[in-house]
């Protein structure tokens, strides 16, 4: 028989007290009897019911418990009522009826009756905040309320409950960018940013914020920590999506303090859109040009909004289409204010961890690099035009930037996109290889192939040839896949893409090479294993018919005149800003 110290506490009979009194009785009958009537149900109109219900064979048990569980539900209503009424003494009502519950909190019929009394206490007392954080099973079922207050005194124990939330974000973050869907149009900065914050880990830890903004700070403690440990630029875009959360729920008492909220929430709507309009703009410049001297520490934070992936691709993106705009008019960039604040931003971000570790919050200047020759040779009249070829090397001025600078880097990883957006091979096959080498390996960073992967789906039907091939593979992915392993699994997701279009020659040359090492993560044999199968059911796949001639339905050709037109295909290049190391 079970028995709980805490009835004895508030004076009431328990299993122990049963078992000594029929130890010493004479008449046990008598002996239950009277042990019913003292514990039993206090009303006296009820006794003379209860022979009813063993005519009808229900047990006294069965009717107590059931009497239990109804005035339980009744007591938990009535706590949640007291606390969200309006009574100046409501805590002190629930404060008392926590004391004379709390000593049978491990009474499991009990216990939601006196969690839902700390639940709704806005301080329970540290007494018995500390009894709860030493008992493992009650610290377990207690209520997230009850836990932020304990986790406010205790940074490590909510650091263990922030831990594995955190390694879940970027487990699912580098799953979207390994993802096997290769496209152009649904990839990595596909989803909205409000179908982002619904994520599961985004809103565990909003609701473990809940309105606390020491915990809130706590998080963004481990967030920055962890950016600088690692130099994993999603803790950027969780810093961002957790504050757009707590905004979504208009959680003023967070929100107010922040001082990064406004201009978050502005950046917010620019990545919805995908761009940053004259408007927006404005507003952020705004925010920079306001944060006043002795509060420069705000940059470090903003820097870290601003180096979040989703940013970047915007401001990249926005930077691009201004770019395109000027080229167009025969304007000069510098004298563009948007695009030398979008190139701000982006200075600002992709310098955030250099920001943070050093403690030092300064913006770098800009200074520009152009490569748009062929843009302007289009331009020039026609007998002014000279018979020139498509130059095959690129000038040592971008070549060193994209070495040496961070956010020339950036732009001109971009560029390579945009060409292979507009299915400029012959610019493409000119960029590639330049690409080996660059500031810090970003060409080689999962999120550059994932987008790069995706685009080069566009020119599939290139990779028949052994010339694109080799500029793709040979002079670019396969200089780093022994070395990176990333690189590895992101040339496998091309190749299970694309496998139909490459030349069988030139397929077998490259399984040997791609045959991952023992050592290899399983990730990485299971791609190369898919591609295996794929290509051992191309070959037994029966070879695809010729096109059946047409069909012959007697109909004489009638003579259309036609007119005829001639089309020609300029390619531009885009001048690439960039900032000094």
């Amino acid at each position: 028989m079970k028995t709980f110290s805490g009835l004895t506490e508030l004076g009431i009979s328990n299993g122990e007290d049963l078992k000594e009194t029929l130890t010493n009785c004479t008449e046990p009958l008598k002996a239950i009897d009277q042990f019913q009537m003292e514990n039993g149900i206090l009303l006296p109109t009820l006794q003379s019911a209860l022979p009813f219900l063993d005519l009808h064979g229900t047990p006294r048990l069965e009717f107590h418990q059931s009497v239990f569980d109804e005035l339980r539900e009744k007591l938990m209503e009535r706590v949640a009522t007291i606390a969200e009424g309006k009574e100046e003494d409501r805590y002190n009502k629930l404060e008392e009826l926590l004391e004379k519950s709390f000593p049978l909190v491990k009474m499991p019929s009990i216990q939601p009756v006196v969690m839902q009394v700390m639940k709704h206490l806005p301080k329970v007392p540290e007494k018995k905040l500390k009894q709860v954080m030493a008992d493992k099973e009650l610290y377990k079922v207690c209520a997230v309320e009850v836990k932020r207050q304990i986790w406010q005194d205790n940074q490590a124990l909510f650091g263990d409950e922030v831990s594995p939330l955190l390694k879940q974000y970027i487990v699912e973050k580098e799953a979207a960018l390994f993802s096997t869907d290769l496209s152009i149009l649904h990839n990595f900065f596909t989803p909205s940013p409000k179908t982002r914050r619904q994520g599961e880990v985004v809103q565990q830890l909003t609701q473990m914020i809940g309105k606390n903004v020491k915990l809130y700070d706590m998080v963004l403690q481990f967030l920055r920590t962890l950016f600088l440990r690692t130099r994993n630029v999603h803790y950027c875009t969780l810093r961002a999506e957790l504050l757009m959360s707590l905004h979504d729920l208009d959680i003023s008492e967070i929100c107010l303090v922040d001082p990064c909220h406004k201009f978050t929430w502005c950046l917010d709507a620019c990545i919805r859109e995908k761009f940053v309009d004259a408007k927006r703009a404005r507003e952020l410049q705004g925010f920079l040009d306001g944060v006043k001297k002795g509060q420069e520490q705000v940059l470090g934070d903003l820097s870290m909004i601003l180096c979040d992936p989703f940013a970047s691709n915007t401001l990249v993106l926005s930077t691009v289409r201004n770019l395109q705009e000027l080229l167009s008019q025969d304007a000069l960039p510098r004298d563009s204010t948007d695009l030398l604040l979008l190139l701000r931003m982006l200075s600002l971000g992709q310098g955030a961890w250099d920001m943070i570790d050093s403690q030092v919050f300064k913006e770098p200047r800009l200074v520009w690099c152009c490569d748009s020759f062929p843009a302007c040779h289009d331009k020039l009249p026609s007998e002014e035009k000279t018979s020139v070829t498509y130059p095959t090397t690129l000038p040592d001025t971008f070549t060193k930037f994209l070495q040496e600078n961070r956010v020339a880097c950036e732009m001109g990883l971009y560029y390579v996109l945009h060409i292979a957006k507009q299915r400029n091979k012959n610019a493409l096959q000119r960029m590639l290889p330049a690409l080996v080498e660059t500031h810090n390996d970003m060409g080689f960073g999962d999120i550059f192939l994932h987008l790069l992967t995706g685009h080069l789906t566009l020119l599939s039907d290139e990779f028949g040839t052994d010339e694109f091939c080799a500029t793709v593979f040979d002079s670019f992915l396969l200089t780093s896949c022994s070395s990176k392993e990333n690189v590895h699994r992101h040339t496998l997701r091309l190749l299970n893409h694309l496998h139909q279009k490459v030349l069988p020659s030139y397929m077998e040359t490259l399984m040997k090479t791609l045959e991952p090492p023992k050592q290899s993560s399983e990730p990485v044999k299971e791609l190369y294993t898919q591609l295996v199968e794929k290509l051992e059911a191309q070959k037994r796949s029966p070879p695809q018919p010729d096109e059946p001639p047409p069909l012959d339905l007697g109909l004489h050709p009638v003579t259309v005149p036609t007119t005829a037109t001639t089309t020609t295909t300029t390619t531009s290049s885009t001048p690439i800003p960039t900032t000094p190391v």
